[in-house]
């Protein structure tokens, strides 16, 4: 059985290098603002220097909102890494050894995989994920390389196949998450637009009342 994505299904990814702000602090300002989902994705570091970056934004994500139980965070692609920090889980390739992870961090880990076509998502459903991302579901300079954006008929195609969630991911902003919604996404996801905001916090906001809309439009 799957492990539940947080909600609001809203996944921040860390770019540090890209980021206008030390990245722990701009996590801070994305978790006041009510973001309840991290991914640490910086994969220039070893594990050592993941695990503490980690570590440190695992604290300040559970520290800054401690009055509502925190924000869920995990690794990008070094399980190791994930378990020093007391992560919540990892997010691992196409391709990734999803048991291995499991064992490794536990059966309530919530463990996520990337994926760029259906067939690589189906793969990583059959392998356990729990969820994936699926990208580039819009044209981005932050994921170049993996072949035409998919569009919403792609994740609509994507979503009406599969039974465990999916993120959308890449050129997603608030003038198009409504439709990633509405095309069956469970989640969106977001890095290059957060990172580079000088509003941060806003521009969370902004993401969630477009996640609003749609669940107001739901109910």
């Amino acid at each position: 059985m799957s492990r539940a994505i947080p909600a609001p299904p809203l996944l921040l990814i860390t770019d540090r290098q890209s980021a206008k702000r030390d990245i722990v602090e701009l996590v801070a300002l994305a978790v006041n603002a009510g973001c309840r989902w991290v991914m640490v994705r910086e994969k220039d570091l070893a594990t050592d220097a993941l695990a503490d970056l980690a570590r440190r934004i695992v604290a300040v994500s559970h520290d800054t909102i401690s009055r509502d139980g925190g924000a869920t965070v995990l690794v990008n692609g070094d399980v190791r890494a994930a378990k020093a920090a007391g992560a919540a889980g990892v997010h691992l390739p196409a391709g990734g050894d999803i048991a291995a992870a499991r064992r490794e961090l536990g059966p309530e880990a919530l463990i996520g995989v990337s994926t760029h076509s259906l067939a690589e998502a189906r793969a990583a459903e059959e392998a356990g994920a729990d969820y994936i991302t699926l990208s580039p579901v819009f044209l981005t300079d932050s994921k170049p390389g993996y072949g035409p954006a998919l569009g919403l008929d792609g994740l609509r195609a994507a979503t009406a196949a599969l039974r465990l969630p999916v993120i959308a991911l890449a050129g997603i902003d608030e003038t198009n998450a409504a439709a990633c919604r509405r095309a069956g996404a469970a989640g969106i996801a977001t890095m290059g637009g957060v990172m580079r905001a000088g509003d941060p916090a806003g521009k969370v906001r902004a993401l969630l009342a477009t996640l609003d809309v749609v669940r107001a439009g739901s109910a």
